[in-house]
């Protein structure tokens, strides 16, 4: 079940209760380069959060590169998921089609993360590429954290081949 932790004491919701946090490598579909990526999310007991992000790809197409602040981040600490909505600081993408004023900073975006184990018998972590506003009927970050959405087998979820992705609910 979706969890949010729950401050112990007085003023213990403004400070960090959970992280999530990856770098590395996941393998996109044929195509596209691997998708490079590093992240730091820092959640409160509220459901807002802080840290940043930077993800970037490569196609035919152009590049997709992205740097954001972390705004909100939810878990599931059942199955080691993450949520993680943010604003857009940076589009240093090249790619026509992420030129609109949906991609622009100051606008919401967001992506979600599985955390599957460490070791050799452990399937790979695995993350999404960004979703932007309106995408999936969802408008904001914060709704976004806020109804954790998963599709079932991880679909539109991507295997982690270089790097590591910690869930820490």
């Amino acid at each position: 079940a979706p969890t949010h932790a729950v401050p112990t004491e007085a003023g213990a919701a403004s400070r960090a209760t959970a992280s999530t946090s990856g770098e590395g490598q996941a393998q996109l579909p044929p195509g596209f380069s691997p998708l490079d990526f590093v992240f730091n999310a820092n959640g409160r007991a509220d459901g807002s959060g802080t840290g940043e992000f930077h993800y970037r790809h490569a196609s035919a197409s152009g590049s997709t590169e992205f740097h954001g602040s972390v705004t909100c981040v939810s878990f599931d600490a059942a199955n080691n998921r993450a949520w993680i909505g943010g604003v857009i600081t940076q589009n240093l993408s090249t790619h026509p089609a992420l030129q609109g004023a949906i991609h622009q900073p100051g606008r919401d975006v967001w992506f979600r993360v599985v955390d599957n184990g460490e070791g050799a018998g452990a399937e790979p972590d695995r993350t999404t590429v960004f979703g932007f506003e309106g995408g999936g009927g969802i408008i904001t970050s914060a709704q976004y954290c806020a109804t954790q959405p998963w599709t079932a087998n991880d679909v539109n979820t991507w295997a982690v081949v270089e790097g590591n992705i910690q869930v820490r609910p």
